[in-house]
């Protein structure tokens, strides 16, 4: 049993989901694993992961409106606003989502459905780099 771990960044530019498979499945195939698990790990309170379509790009926009709806910018519920009203509903979309994946390595390959991506959901609207560690432990 092996283990590696690598970080990667994402330099997102506002509220928005980014595809971040291409990065994950480069690092993953290089590991060279038969079986093992790929677990990422985001180190940021208002950015998450989501593991989804990735085909159509409406389903990405869909999500958006949807956490839009749920949680809006500037709610006078929340008295956490000390960066602009995005704050703490970014706070709180981060919470309802996650901060973690795992992903089975199986016959080499991350196991990925057919539609699936990986995704940096970014819940700010300013700009900011993202770091994201990966850790896969296999043979």
């Amino acid at each position: 049993m092996q283990q590696y771990t690598q970080q990667i960044s994402t330099n997102a530019q506002g509220r928005k989901l980014y595809d971040i498979t291409p990065q994950v499945l480069d690092w993953a195939n290089q590991l060279g694993f038969n079986t093992g698990l790929l677990t990422l790990y985001i180190q940021h309170t208002s950015a998450s992961l989501l593991i989804n379509e990735n085909y159509d790009d409406d389903v990405l926009v869909d999500m958006e409106a949807f956490f839009k709806r749920l949680v809006p910018d500037g709610d006078d519920l929340f008295i956490h606003t000390v960066e602009g009203p995005d704050d703490m509903p970014a706070h709180v979309r981060s919470a309802l989502t996650q901060t973690s994946l795992s992903i089975p390595i199986l016959q080499g390959k991350l196991a990925l459905g057919q539609w699936q991506g990986i995704f940096l959901f970014e819940h700010r609207h300013m700009p900011a780099t993202r770091c994201i560690i990966l850790h896969a432990l296999g043979d």
